[in-house]
């Protein structure tokens, strides 16, 4: 239901109606504002807004602003009280109460101070939408109709604006229109590209890839309810893939931009993880899952490790077996060992002679005794103490690594998944 009302506001200030040039759109704010009055009271006490709403406080104004004598100043004052109103009734959630006020507010778009005529716009958009938001009879199409006028209001809003709008749209889940919003947005420029407008472009960018990935998401869950022999899963699968693709693009150029880009780059990496599990990224996306406060971002944090040391080009990534090494520790610890079970499961065929052979262990000691006291660590963990890898290790006798060779001797005894518990 769209709001309606009577007529406009009957303000006559410096000749003219002050909101017309805003236009009809915000001039339906709130019909249930109306409350009933006598004639008389109307012409003793109050001004008559056109929804019936009584402003006492604007009298003492209005003849002065007329007829001229304080006229500035009196203007002045009557906007500055109506927007301590606004925010007065904005504190205690008086929404219908802060649409019939903004009625009045949009005088100061015909305030001849040229600095608060081009702050307005942004003022009103921000006290505008939290009414619209939060209304008991708003909806969908009053709100797209006060956004888009806004946007044209004032250029330097434009892109603000429109990420507010796309940030409405996706709360009411309007995936599509949010799109398209932040479509429009991404390629509108005006004038020089200033850095306030770059930090704003690139955050419509970012949305838009999480748009994307939350749609690349979708399409990976239904993959999953497919079986594999059946007629639509390869199309569902390409797809889905194109929409890795694309979310993958957009989020790879952001990330190159300096700045806290954490909640895009968890998505981008997820993206990157089904696409290239080997990816320099995913180590990077492990200490994000890490630092996550959900299970089951630890759980997949251990599944990235293990997903980048399955590859041949990542064997000697001393990184990787640090953050595994380390990682098991503490998913052991944690009682998960059916975390580590699940992952290692598909593996014990082929990781030990992959990974764990003497051939490897003579090689990695040779080459980089740091890196094979990291794999020993986890081979113990994995295989046990009979592993020929762990044992090779643990035979040197090195004088700077002879505690750190100790110390990993008692964490397999303490944490081996071969027969735990015994």
């Amino acid at each position: 239901m769209q709001f309606t009302s009577s007529s406009r506001l009957r303000l006559v200030l410096r000749g003219r109606v002050g909101f017309r040039r805003f236009g009809t759109g915000m001039s339906d704010f709130s019909e249930e504002l109306i409350r009933s009055k006598t004639e008389d009271d109307q012409e003793e006490s109050c001004v008559l807004s056109g929804t019936g709403m009584y402003f006492p406080w604007l009298q003492k104004h209005i003849d002065t602003v007329e007829t001229g004598g304080k006229k500035e100043k009196d203007f002045a004052q009557t906007t500055s009280a109506c927007l301590n109103r606004i925010q007065e009734a904005l504190l205690k959630h008086q929404w219908p109460q802060a649409a019939g006020y903004m009625h009045s507010y949009f005088q100061i778009l015909e305030d001849s101070d040229s600095h608060k005529r081009q702050a307005a716009p942004e003022i009103i958009w921000k006290l505008g939408s939290e009414i619209l938001f939060y209304h008991p009879k708003s909806n969908m199409e009053t709100f797209n109709t006060f956004a888009d006028r806004m946007k044209n209001m004032g250029v330097m809003n434009y892109l603000k604006i429109s990420l507010q709008h796309a940030l409405y749209l996706l709360h009411h889940g309007m995936l599509e229109d949010a799109n398209r919003n932040l479509s429009r947005a991404e390629t509108w420029r005006y004038g020089e590209k200033s850095s306030s407008q770059e930090v704003l472009i690139n955050l419509i960018q970012a949305y838009k890839g999480l748009l994307q990935y939350y749609t690349w998401s979708k399409k990976k869950m239904e993959l999953s309810n497919l079986d594999e022999d059946d007629y639509a899963y390869n199309t569902a699968s390409q797809t889905m893939l194109n929409h890795s693709w694309k979310t993958s693009i957009n989020l790879g150029a952001l990330i190159q931009t300096p700045g806290v880009w954490d909640p895009f780059v968890k998505s981008y990496v997820e993206i990157l993880y089904q696409i290239v599990p080997s990816h320099k990224l995913m180590l990077e996306f492990h200490r994000l899952l890490r630092k996550s406060e959900k299970k089951d971002h630890h759980k997949l944090g251990l599944e990235v490790l293990f997903g980048v040391l399955d590859f041949a080009g990542c064997t000697k990534n001393i990184t990787a077996w640090k953050y595994l090494a380390k990682y098991l520790r503490q998913t052991l610890m944690g009682n998960h060992l059916p975390w580590v079970q699940e992952e290692w499961n598909s593996r014990k065929t082929w990781w030990p002679s992959f990974h764990f052979s003497s051939f490897w262990a003579k090689s990695d000691w040779k080459e980089d005794k740091a890196l094979a006291c990291e794999k020993a660590l986890v081979a113990g963990i994995l295989l046990g103490k009979g592993c020929r890898y762990f044992r090779y290790i643990c035979k040197q006798d090195h004088q700077i690594l002879r505690k750190k060779i100790r110390r990993i001797r008692k964490s397999v005894k303490k944490l081996s998944i071969v027969n735990p518990g015994l």
